[in-house]
């Protein structure tokens, strides 16, 4: 299959559409409404629903945790949508060079994204998320490899 008739395969177009809706969902993400006061709040109803009650200082362990392991979480999904393209012959190869380009695109998406928050009230920008978004893209790319590991056996 050429490379002109691999992008215009209607599954082929949904998955580009989906990664591309997933990278629209992590600006989204990065604007004022999902400010830290927002997260700390979802995490005070959820605790306060189960009848947790915390120190402030472990509130505040908690708080940095779950928005770390967003960060984690939505570019480990995004460079899995990167890496992976619909059809059985794909699925079961490991191509170590489209990992590295789907975790340095997800780095640079990562960058892009935090220089935006820049711009918005409420937010900053971070090289620390940087980091822990390229964490998760990478360990994203153990997904396909460890599938590739495990067809061999």
């Amino acid at each position: 299959m050429n490379v002109k008739s691999e992008f215009t395969q209607p599954q082929s177009m949904f998955w580009w559409a989906l990664t591309l809706a997933w990278a629209v969902l992590i600006f989204y993400l990065s604007t004022r409404t999902f400010t830290p006061d927002f997260s700390q709040g979802v995490l005070a109803a959820t605790l306060h629903f189960f009848h947790v009650r915390v120190s402030p200082r472990t509130f505040y362990f908690l708080h940095a945790l779950l928005r770390k392991l967003a960060h984690l979480t939505e570019y480990a999904i995004f460079a899995l949508l990167l890496y992976s393209r619909p059809g059985k012959e794909r699925q079961a190869l490991w191509l170590p060079r489209r990992a590295v380009a789907c975790i340095l695109i997800a780095a640079a998406y990562s960058l892009t994204d935090e220089y935006h928050q820049l711009f918005v009230p409420g937010r900053h920008g971070s090289l620390l998320d940087c980091g822990v978004d390229t964490i998760g893209a990478s360990l994203a790319m153990l997904v396909p490899y460890t599938r590739k590991q495990i067809s061999l056996l």
